[in-house]
C-alpha cells in the first residue's frame, strides 16, 4: 500500500509539473490567452472606461473589482505566479474531495483518494483549458466545497459560497440546497453575502453593473458566440439545433426549471442520505445546464459526480465514472465515431454527461443494501498450465460472467481511437518509408517471395478478381472480428474475454511496428509499376500521395493488422466452432484476405508474416498473464454459457 500510494503521488506530481511546463514553455503572447484581456495592450488593467468596453471580459463586476491584484501580479511574473497558483487550487480541490467522500471509506481508498483525486483534476479539460487560458473559474469551485466540507460554522460557510455566487452566479442555487438540507443560516448567508458583494461592485462600478446585470442580462450577452461547442449548456445545445427568438427561450427557461426542480431535488435527497459530496456534484450539473453559458473551464462539477455509485452488480460499478472520467478527460471525438446521426451527440456529449448526472442516472443511496456490498463477480480458477509460472499475474482472474455492454462498448471505442491517432502520428517520413520498403523487396526477392507484381497484374487483367478482391479488402476488415466478438459476448463471456484481451494485445504491438518501422506499401512505390486498384490512381510525385493520405496514415503498413485481424479470426473460429464446416470457413478468411491485400497492392507478402507474428504474441501475452483459455469453475457456480470449462474435482466428486 505505501509503494502504490507513493507511486500515486508521484503520477499525480508529474502530472501537475506536465501541466505547469506545458503553459510556461509556451512565448508570453501564446499562453494564458483569457489573461491577455487584463493584461493585454487592451486589456483590463489598462482600459480607462468600462470593463466590457473591449468586450473579452464576461466576469461578473464583482470579479473585475476583486481579481485585478490578481492579475496585476500575473503580469508583473509573466503568467508564473498565475499558473503556480492555479496549481495550488487544483491541489486543494483534491484535497478536498478526497476527504469529503460519502462513506463508509475503507482505509485503503482514504489513502489513495487525495493523488488519484488531483491526477484526474489534471488531466479534465476544464482544468486544463484553465491553465491553458489562464482563467479564474476554478475559485468558485474550491470556494464551495470549502464552504460545504472545511467551514467551521455556518456562517463563514455562507460567506465563502457567497463570495462563489458573486463571481459565477449560478453559483447560487447552492442556497436551496442548503436550505432544504437544515443550514439556513448558511443559505441566508449565502444569499447576503451575493447581495452585498453585488452592491459594493455596484457603488464601485455602477456603470460595469448596468452593462453586466441589465445590458447583458446577468452577463449572457458576453463571450464568444452562444451557440459555439464550447458552450455546454441547455442555451447552447437549443441554438445549435436551430432554435431562435421567443420560441428557442420560452424553450430554454421551461427546460431549465424542469432541470433545476428535479436535479435541485435529487440534490437534497443525497445530502440528506449522507451523500453531501455527490450533492454538491448534482447541484454544480444543475448550474451547468441552466445557466446561459457554460464555458469548458466551467464544467468541473461534472467530474465531481463520478463519486455516484450506480449498479448493483460489481461489475457494473465502473460504468458510470469511467464514463465520467473518459467524457471529461478526452476530446468528444474520441468518445463517439464520426458519424453524421451522432453528431449531436457528439455536439452537447458534456451538457448530456451534466443532465445525466442531474436528473437521470440512478446513484445508490447509503441505505442501499448494495451500496457497499454490491453483487459479487464470480471468478474461474485458472486451469494447471504446462508451466508452473503461468499465469504470470495471479491477480489477473478470469471472469465468467459477460462484462457490462455499455462499458465494453465505451472502452472499445476510445481504445480504437487512440490506436487511429497513434497509428496516424507515426508516419515517420516518406524516404523512411520508401527506404524501407525497398529493404523489404530485397528481402523478398532473395527468399523468393517477391509475387507482389505478378499478382497485382493478374487480378488487374481479370476484372472480376479484382472487383471481388477489391469489395473484400474495403468491406470485412471490421465486419468480420465485430461479429466474432459480438457472438462471443452473447455465447461464450469466458472466452469473449479471452479472445478480446489477445486482439487488443496484437494491435497494440502492431503500433509499435508502424510507430519504428513506417513501410510504403507496394502500390506507393514510385517505378514499380503497380497498380492501386481500390484508391485509384495515385500522383506520386505529390508528396502526399493523392487524398487518401488525410484520411489514414499511408505507411503503417508492417505488420498488416488487415491479415493480422483476419487471421485473429480464423483462429478464433476454428478453436471455438463446433462443428467443422464453421472451421474451415473460418480459415477462408485469413486466406482470402491475404490474397486481397497482395492483390491490390496494399501490402508486401512479409506484412502478412509481421500480423501473423503479433497475432502469435498477442495469443501468447494472453496465455503468460490469465493462464490457459480452459476454465475451472469454482466449486457452487452454474456455467452462465457453453465456454469450454471444466469443473473443479471437489464439485464433479459430489456430483458422482
Amino acid at each position: 500500500m505505501g509503494a502504490a500510494r507513493a507511486a500515486l503521488w508521484l503520477v499525480a506530481a508529474v502530472l501537475a509539473i506536465r501541466q505547469a511546463a506545458a503553459v510556461l514553455r509556451q512565448p508570453p503572447g501564446e499562453r494564458l490567452i483569457d489573461l491577455e484581456t487584463w493584461i493585454g495592450e487592451n486589456g483590463v488593467l489598462h482600459l480607462k472606461g468600462s470593463l466590457y468596453d473591449a468586450d473579452k471580459f464576461t466576469g461578473t463586476p464583482f470579479a473585475g473589482l476583486v481579481l485585478k491584484p490578481l492579475a496585476r501580479s500575473a503580469e508583473q511574473s509573466l503568467g508564473v505566479a498565475w499558473t503556480f497558483g492555479t496549481l495550488l487550487l487544483v491541489v486543494g480541490i483534491g484535497l478536498v474531495v478526497a476527504r469529503a467522500l460519502p462513506g463508509p471509506v475503507s482505509r485503503r481508498s482514504g489513502l489513495l483518494a487525495a493523488p488519484i483525486a488531483i491526477s484526474l483534476l489534471m488531466l479534465s479539460l476544464p482544468v486544463r483549458n484553465s491553465f491553458y487560458l489562464g482563467q479564474t473559474s476554478i475559485i468558485p469551485v474550491l470556494l464551495v466545497l470549502l464552504g460545504c466540507f472545511a467551514a467551521r460554522d455556518e456562517r463563514s460557510s455562507g460567506v465563502l459560497i457567497g463570495i462563489g455566487a458573486a463571481l459565477q452566479p449560478t453559483v447560487l442555487l447552492f442556497a436551496p440546497l442548503l436550505w432544504f438540507t437544515g443550514r439556513r443560516r448558511a443559505a441566508v448567508t449565502t444569499a447576503g453575502t451575493f447581495a452585498a458583494s453585488s452592491a459594493l461592485a455596484w457603488a464601485a462600478l455602477p456603470g460595469d453593473s448596468y452593462t453586466y446585470w441589465v445590458h447583458h442580462l446577468a452577463g449572457a450577452g458576453l463571450g464568444a458566440a452562444p451557440d459555439s461547442l464550447a458552450n455546454q449548456s441547455l442555451h447552447g445545445a437549443l441554438l445549435r439545433f436551430g432554435l431562435q427568438g421567443p420560441l428557442e427561450i420560452g424553450l430554454y427557461v421551461a427546460l431549465a426549471a424542469v432541470v433545476g426542480w428535479f436535479g435541485l431535488r435529487r440534490a437534497i435527497r443525497y445530502a440528506q442520505d449522507g451523500q453531501l459530496l455527490l450533492a454538491v456534484a448534482l447541484t454544480g450539473c444543475v448550474a451547468v445546464a441552466v445557466s446561459p453559458t457554460a464555458w469548458q473551464h466551467q464544467l468541473l462539477w461534472i467530474l465531481l459526480a463520478a463519486v455516484g455509485r450506480v449498479g448493483k452488480r460489481a461489475s457494473d460499478r465502473m460504468l458510470w465514472p469511467v464514463f465520467v472520467v473518459l467524457a471529461m478527460t478526452l476530446p468528444y471525438k474520441m468518445l463517439l465515431p464520426n458519424v453524421a446521426l451522432l453528431n449531436p451527440v457528439r455536439d452537447n456529449a458534456l451538457l448530456i454527461a451534466a443532465l445525466a448526472a442531474a436528473v437521470a442516472v440512478p446513484f445508490l443511496p447509503r441505505t442501499s443494501p448494495h451500496f457497499r456490498a454490491p453483487v459479487p463477480t464470480v471468478y474461474a480458477n485458472p486451469a494447471p498450465a504446462r508451466w508452473s509460472w503461468v499465469p504470470l499475474l495471479p491477480v489477473w482472474r478470469r471472469v465468467l460472467s459477460r462484462p457490462n455492454l455499455l462499458l465494453e462498448l465505451l472502452v472499445i471505442r476510445v481504445g480504437y481511437s487512440a490506436y487511429s491517432h497513434i497509428r496516424a502520428a507515426a508516419t515517420g517520413g516518406v524516404a523512411a518509408a520508401e527506404e524501407h520498403a525497398r529493404q523489404i523487396d530485397g528481402i523478398e526477392r532473395a527468399l523468393g517471395l517477391d509475387i507482389e507484381h505478378w499478382v497485382n497484374h493478374a487480378v488487374v487483367n481479370a476484372k472480376w478478381a479484382e472487383a471481388f478482391f477489391d469489395f473484400y479488402y474495403t468491406s470485412f476488415h471490421f465486419v468480420v472480428p465485430l461479429a466474432i466478438l459480438g457472438i462471443l459476448y452473447v455465447r461464450r463471456p469466458a472466452d469473449y474475454r479471452w479472445a478480446r484481451s489477445s486482439l487488443a494485445f496484437a494491435t497494440l504491438l502492431a503500433l509499435i511496428g508502424f510507430w519504428f518501422y513506417p513501410l510504403a506499401p507496394p502500390r506507393l512505390m514510385p517505378g514499380m509499376g503497380f497498380i492501386d486498384t481500390v484508391h485509384g490512381p495515385q500522383d506520386l510525385a505529390n508528396p502526399d500521395y493523392g487524398a487518401m493520405t488525410a484520411v489514414t496514415n499511408q505507411y503503417a503498413a508492417m505488420p498488416s493488422l488487415h491479415f493480422g485481424w483476419s487471421l485473429w479470426c480464423g483462429l478464433v473460429v476454428l478453436v471455438l466452432a463446433p462443428k467443422l464446416w464453421m472451421k474451415l470457413l473460418g480459415l477462408l478468411h485469413p486466406l482470402f484476405t491475404v490474397c486481397a491485400i497482395v492483390a491490390t497492392a496494399n501490402h508486401w507478402v512479409l506484412d502478412a508474416v509481421g500480423g501473423a507474428m503479433v497475432v502469435g504474441a498477442g495469443f501468447g501475452l494472453t496465455y503468460v498473464l490469465a493462464g490457459r483459455r480452459k476454465l475451472l469453475l469454482p466449486t457452487g457456480s452454474v456455467p452462465v454459457a457453453r465456454a469450454d470449462t471444466h469443473v473443479d474435482e471437489p464439485v464433479a466428486a459430489a456430483r458422482k
